[in-house]
Order: structure tokens, then C-alpha cells, then sequence
């Protein structure tokens, strides 16, 4: 876990506590985020239209596998055929935090692994200062192929798109998604939605808490909006730790979702 004074550091502003720091959940929440040494069980049902992927010792990450297997020959738009390949997602599929970004970039076409250019290690920094791990949460995009010269994806191909989209959440169930950037917020949410005006405030969309926030990049170009994606990732941390409370079973020993 970052010491209080680094983490707002890790966006260039004033260090300052989160809350609960100093009061035992800090160290319950750290062990929560980076502790992988317990099995986490698998689902006790096949998400809906999964069965054919789940055997009776199959986990998320085996249901992932074989979808990826078959997003890979996807070929419902026509960005299949302008980039080196899919670049279908990363991370615990089992942590019950899903990170939706627009699509691939350049380095992220050319390693097949999503955010990992500048955004992204941005976005590792940004997951840092409020004590998640890059791979503790599920990180991809709402389309799996790169567009062009890393345009914003056409809405007919997040609409192709939709249906790998779909299968994830149906395999992953999170209870949370973090929407990045207009793009993700608006595949997510509805075309009306304006990231200025509906960031930092949860939304109820089927059955998950959304939280829309700026994308890296944008911060890149405009430090000022960093303070905000830091309000907002404090959200979705006290959003987590409040879930966390409220399960079932014991809280050390991994996310257990």
C-alpha cells in the first residue's frame, strides 16, 4: 500500500489521506488488494449462456480463456483487418472491479495486452494511490480491436462489439465498473451521458454500481482534471471496501466474489 503523504504524488498533487486511514481498514483493505495466495472458488452456477464453458471445476479465468479463444477470430467489423490483433483484456476476474476503456492504441495493438502506453501507466498509477493493483482489478475496452490512427470507435463498432462485451460481464458479474473516459461511459450507459457533467456520481445500470470517470489520456493533456478522477477513485474505493463489508464470510484472504 502507498504511504499517505505518495499517493495523491502519483498524480502530481498534494498528498493527503484517504479516508479510513489510521482506523484498521487500510491495513484490512491492503490485504484485501494484494493477497492471491488463497483459492478463490468458483461460480457455483454457469453465468447465464456460459454452461458449455464451465465444467465442474471450471473458474472465471477458464470461461475468459475460452471466450477470448473465440473473440480472436471475431470478424464483425471491419477493425480485424487493420490491426495486428485482439486485444481482449487482463487482470482478476474475480476481484468484482471491471476498468472499461474506448480501445486498443498503438503499443497496446503491438503487445496485445490493454493500457499499456502512456495512459496506462497512468492508469497503474492511478489504481496505486488508492491501493489497487493493475492486475487485482479486470482491465479491458469496449472494443477489441485498434481503429485507426487510435480514432474513437465508431458506433456500429462498439455495437459489433457489444456482444464480447456482454459475454465478459456475464462471466465476470462485477459489482463494479469504472467507465473511462465518454466513449466507455457512453457504450455503458446511454449516448446521452456527458463526462463532464455525470462523472463522479454512481450510476445503476442493470445490475452494476458504474462509476464514469476521465480517461488517462485526458489527463495527460490536462492536468487539471486530475484532482476530479481522484475524487472519483476514492469513490470507488470506499464503494469496494462498503461491498467488502457487507458479503458473506470472513473479509481476509482475497476479494472471495
Amino acid at each position: 500500500m502507498t504511504a499517505p503523504g505518495e499517493q495523491l504524488a502519483l498524480f502530481g498533487l498534494p498528498g493527503e489521506e484517504l479516508p479510513g486511514q489510521g482506523d484498521g481498514t487500510e491495513a484490512r483493505s491492503a490485504a484485501l488488494l494484494t493477497d492471491r495466495s488463497t483459492p478463490v472458488p468458483a461460480p457455483s452456477v454457469p453465468a447465464p449462456g456460459q454452461s458449455g464453458l464451465f465444467l465442474p471445476d471450471a473458474t472465471r479465468a477458464d470461461a475468459l480463456a475460452a471466450l477470448a479463444a473465440r473473440a480472436r477470430e471475431c470478424r464483425r467489423c471491419g477493425l480485424r483487418d487493420g490491426c495486428r490483433g485482439v486485444v481482449f483484456g487482463e487482470g482478476d476476474p474475480d476481484s468484482g472491479v471491471l476498468f472499461l476503456g474506448e480501445g486498443p492504441g498503438a503499443v497496446e495493438d503491438e503487445l496485445g495486452r490493454p493500457f499499456v502506453g502512456p495512459a496506462g501507466q497512468l492508469l497503474d498509477r492511478i489504481l496505486l494511490s488508492v491501493g489497487f493493483r493493475r492486475d487485482g482489478v479486470y482491465i479491458t475496452n469496449t472494443v477489441l480491436c485498434r481503429p485507426p490512427g487510435n480514432r474513437v470507435p465508431l458506433p456500429q463498432e462498439v455495437a459489433a462489439c457489444r456482444v464480447w462485451l456482454e459475454e465478459r460481464l456475464a462471466i465476470m458479474r462485477p459489482s463494479i465498473i469504472v467507465c473511462l473516459g465518454a466513449s466507455a461511459a457512453q457504450a455503458m450507459v446511454g449516448g446521452d451521458l456527458r463526462i463532464s457533467r455525470d462523472r463522479g456520481r454512481w450510476l445503476e445500470v442493470g445490475p452494476y454500481r458504474v462509476m464514469c470517470t476521465f480517461h488517462p489520456a485526458a489527463l495527460l493533456r490536462d492536468p487539471s482534471k486530475k484532482r476530479p478522477v481522484w475524487e472519483d477513485m476514492k469513490a470507488v474505493r470506499a464503494e469496494w471496501l462498503r461491498l467488502q463489508a457487507g458479503r458473506r464470510g470472513p473479509v481476509e484472504g482475497g476479494p472471495g466474489y
